[in-house]
This record gives structure tokens, sequence and C-alpha cells, in this order.
């Protein structure tokens, strides 16, 4: 097993663990939102000098890549490649979807039979990025962006599947999805104790992503707006 570095940043949530060998060795979050910049870098420092106290060698950096927060994703990309250049380390791109699909099934007991995972990230309005996954992690629905109205996932309903929301965006469909075998899951936030089994499972397969070059998962291009009333200059 590896030691890893996992950041996450993805949406309000910072949060930075040490985990080795299936178990979290140290971890520091931070759930009130807008403390990326802040407090990233503080997390790291804490971690790497729990590394070296205990004469840990890390063998890789791990961070969420996204869907997500433009700003915050941008941050732990950032973070984590000056760690992975620096300490010569490979970097491991976390899904933010899969990261919360995983931290449901590990965490919840669905008895149901047919389920279907359907994480969801807040975007603007009554949009959301999302992804379907059954139980073994298999894409149903590779992510993407998704406007949320009464017949979002009509087709895999009328198949039978029970379909299991979390994260940040499902509180959007609760009032356009009410079918009854639609799920909700509450509080599952994307953290980096929780990366620990899908930044191993790439460690494993020696699923790196490229240092100097890789980029967030974006799904959709930022787009700067203009404020409504601008001050004109006279």
């Amino acid at each position: 097993m590896a030691n890893i570095l996992n950041i996450e940043t993805s949406t309000e949530v910072c949060s930075v663990a040490l985990t080795s060998e299936g178990q979290v060795l140290d971890h520091n979050e931070n759930y009130e939102g807008q403390t990326h910049a802040t407090l990233l870098s503080e997390y790291v420092q804490n971690m790497l000098k729990y590394a070296r106290s205990r004469e840990i060698k890390l063998d890789a950096i791990a961070v969420s890549i996204g869907p997500g927060s433009y700003t915050g994703l941008r941050i732990g990309l950032s973070e984590a490649k000056g760690l992975a250049f620096g300490l010569d380390l490979p970097l491991i791109g976390v899904n933010t979807l899969q990261l919360l699909t995983v931290s449901t099934m590990f965490n919840h007991f669905i008895e149901e039979d047919d389920v279907l995972y359907v994480p969801m990230i807040d975007a603007r309005r009554m949009e959301v990025y999302t992804a379907v996954y059954n139980s073994a992690l298999e894409a149903v629905m590779e992510p993407q962006a998704m406007i949320l109205d009464e017949h979002s996932f009509e087709d895999l309903l009328q198949q039978g599947h029970t379909l299991v929301l979390m994260g940040n965006g499902s509180d959007k469909a609760r009032t356009v999805l009410t079918h009854e075998r639609v799920r909700f899951i509450e509080g599952v936030k994307p953290a980096a104790v929780d990366m620990l089994a899908l930044a191993e499972r790439a460690w494993r397969e020696h699923q790196f992503i490229d240092v100097a070059y890789s980029t967030p998962l974006y799904i959709k291009e930022f787009q700067a707006t203009k404020p409504k009333n601008p001050v004109l200059n006279q």
C-alpha cells in the first residue's frame, strides 16, 4: 500500500488527509467555505510535519480534479502540482463525483436492489454537475452538466432502478424528482479522508496525471459575467 497525501477543495470543504495502508493517519478539514486560499497550505504543512515526525515516506499526491468550484479546483490542483513537482512524486487525480459515490457506498447501507448512485454538485440555478454509477463504480451516465426538471433520469427510473442522490446539488432535485424510487442521502460532502480507496486504486493501477499539463475537470468552461450595474468612470 502507498503513503498518499490527499487534497480536496472542489466544494466549500477544504480538507487534507494523510493515508497509508487503508488507514487515515491524520487529517485537517474545514466546512465553513471560502477558506481554501488561507487554510490549504497550512493543512498540507501539518501533514508533511506528521509524516516527517514518523519517518513516513510519501509515495504520491492525490487531488480532487472536479467537477466543482472553479476557484477551489484551481487552488487545490496548483498546490498538488507544486508538491508533486517539488517532492518528485506522481500525481493522482480523483473524480469528485466518484468520490461522493464511494463515500455514500461506504457509509450508507442501501437495502434495495438495482441501485444506481447519482452524485450532484451544485452549479447555478437548477443546473448541477452529475453522473450515474452502478455498484461497481462503472459509469452508467458520464459526468455532465444537467438542468434538472421532472423528466431527469426518467429512462433509468422506467427501467426499474432505484436512484440514490447525494451531494450539495441534490437539494435542487427534491423539488422536481418525486418518484417513489428516488432516495436522498443528506450530508455527503467530498472530503480528503474519503479519497483513500480511489487514490490507492489509482496508485495500484499506475493511473497518474501529468504534473505540468493536467487541468481540472470543469465540464463547463468558466465564463466571467459583467456586473448588472457597473459604475462608469466619468
